[in-house]
C-alpha cells in the first residue's frame, strides 16, 4: 500500500475521526479528537488492512498556543507508518491512556505527564520516571517553564 493509498483508505474507513494534515512529509499525518483517541487507536491496530501493531514513539510539543501529543505508529507486517496527533488546550491538558492498545505507551505517557503536565486519565502507573520523586518545580518541557537555577539561552 502506498502512502497515497493509505491516506485514501483512512479517509474512507475512519468516519472522519482522523483529519489529514499537510504537515506530514515522510508519512501521512492526521489529527484525532481527544474523545476519539482510544477507539481510533484500537481501530488502527485491529483493522486487517492496516495492522498498526507497533507504537514507535510518542512525543509532546508545546506550540505556546496549545500542547500536542504526537503518536508515531507502524505496521510490521504491512510495512506501513503514519503519525497522528492529539491537540490539547494549554490549561489543564488531559488525554486518555492508550496503554490498552499499545502497552509501550506506558513510559511515554509517564514522560508526557512529568515533562508537559498532561494528565493521562486511567493510566495504570503514573509514578515519576525521569524527575526526582520530590520534584516540585513544574514541567520542564513547557516553553514557559522557569526555575531559579535554569538559564534560558537566547532565541536565535
Amino acid at each position: 500500500m502506498t502512502q497515497q493509498e493509505l491516506t485514501a483508505y483512512i479517509q474512507a474507513n475512519f468516519d472522519g475521526k482522523l483529519t489529514l494534515l499537510d504537515t506530514g512529509r515522510a508519512e501521512p499525518m492526521f489529527e484525532v479528537k481527544p474523545e476519539d483517541l482510544v477507539d481510533t487507536a484500537r481501530h488502527l491496530r485491529d483493522d486487517p488492512q492496516l495492522k498498526f501493531d507497533f507504537l514507535c514513539n510518542l512525543g509532546g510539543v508545546d506550540t505556546r498556543q496549545r500542547l500536542e501529543v504526537v503518536y508515531s505508529i507502524a505496521s510490521m507486517t504491512k510495512h506501513l507508518r503514519l503519525d497522528f496527533k492529539l491537540a490539547l488546550g494549554y490549561e489543564n491538558p488531559s488525554a486518555e491512556t492508550i496503554t490498552s492498545v499499545w502497552p509501550a505507551a506506558n513510559w511515554y505517557e509517564r514522560e508526557m505527564n512529568e515533562l508537559y503536565g498532561i494528565e493521562i486519565r486511567n493510566h495504570p502507573d503514573l509514578r515519576p520516571l525521569l524527575l526526582p520523586d520530590d520534584w516540585d518545580q513544574g514541567h520542564p518541557m513547557l516553553k514557559n517553564w522557569d526555575a531559579p537555577d535554569f538559564i534560558r539561552m537566547p532565541e536565535l
